[in-house]
């Protein structure tokens, strides 16, 4: 069988890459995903089919991918699709739910509480499984799969680092985090080497060597050598911290504050806070002190993890 995975950019690629040795997925698959230095780098030696990006609630782009999708689809050679999401999940599953093909759909780890508007679009169609990272919404129809954090554990070192090399990322997302860059600006310390992802966010008093995106394979790189990592409280941010071994100062942007179309990134953060995989901090608290903390933990992969529990394959 070959299977379809289909996921934007950003962090739904992020986990649905995560997750897809434990859904059994390893080379009988082909990906779908829009074409961005992430991805590139994520997915490199795996067959990918690019697609036209589509922003969220953006139809026009939904339209493209569903244009892209009949053509993808066409031909017989896929037997099922799993997704991640975001509106690219629906462009896909639609032509593949008319032509008989299983769909599964796992909800972004962001989704602590309940379905996304994806979620609640895809859950209309027919032969399509659905699946949730928390037990505690999980009910007759969202089955509770496992969650792509389950592999981290976290744990104190022995002696304090200093902080000397600094990585923070505010996402490369249309949605800028002044209250975050203007913070930091103010605590970091001015000895450290930074290295400044700042995405859309522009403030008066903008760090001189500040990018706004950096490749993401030097990103990884740069964290893997950092001392502390700060970024804002999207998921695709916090695997690569992760993955990386960082417990990073993880930030939720504030719907309020126009920084994003919802407040999941701060249910997020407590859901990883609670796990000790992050530090989560609100923008306007985050201190020097913080920064220390954060730089006195690894994080690294659990020896035995239980397979996501999907249903079979049709």
């Amino acid at each position: 069988m070959t299977t379809l995975l289909v996921a934007s950019d950003g962090g739904h690629l992020a986990e649905l890459h995560d997750l897809a040795p434990r859904l059994g997925v390893r080379d009988d698959c082909v990906w779908v995903t829009f074409d961005s230095p992430q991805s590139r780098s994520l997915l490199d030696g795996a067959e990918v089919i690019h697609v036209p990006p589509a922003s969220s609630r953006d139809l026009v782009g939904a339209v493209r991918d569903l244009v892209a999708a009949r053509r993808v689809l066409r031909g017989g050679r896929f037997t099922r699709v799993v997704s991640t999401g975001a509106s690219v999940a629906a462009s896909f599953f639609l032509p593949a739910v008319r032509a008989g093909l299983p769909c599964h759909y796992i909800e972004s780890a962001t989704r602590t509480a309940g379905p996304s508007l994806t979620g609640r679009m895809v859950a209309r169609l027919p032969r399509t499984d659905l699946y949730t990272q928390y037990p505690s919404w999980a009910d007759g129809r969202w089955r509770y799969g496992g969650s792509i954090f389950d592999v981290y554990d976290a744990r104190e070192l022995p002696a304090q680092r200093p902080v000397s090399r600094v990585v923070v990322t505010l996402g490369t997302q249309r949605y800028g985090f002044p209250r975050l860059l203007e913070r930091l600006v103010r605590v970091v310390p001015r000895s450290a080497e930074v290295l400044w992802q700042v995405g859309a966010t522009r403030i008066p008093r903008m760090p001189a060597d500040a990018r706004r995106q950096v490749p993401f394979a030097e990103l990884r790189q740069a964290m893997r050598e950092a001392d502390v990592v700060v970024t804002h409280a999207g998921v695709g941010s916090a695997l690569t911290a992760l993955r990386a071994g960082q417990r990073a100062v993880y930030v939720p942007r504030r719907r309020r504050h126009g920084e994003h179309v919802d407040d999941h990134q701060v249910e997020m953060a407590r859901e990883l806070d609670r796990r000790q995989l992050v530090l989560a901090r609100e923008a306007d608290q985050v201190t020097e002190a913080d920064l220390v903390t954060a730089s006195r933990w690894t994080v690294g992969i659990r020896s035995e993890v239980t397979p996501f529990r999907w249903t079979s394959p049709n």
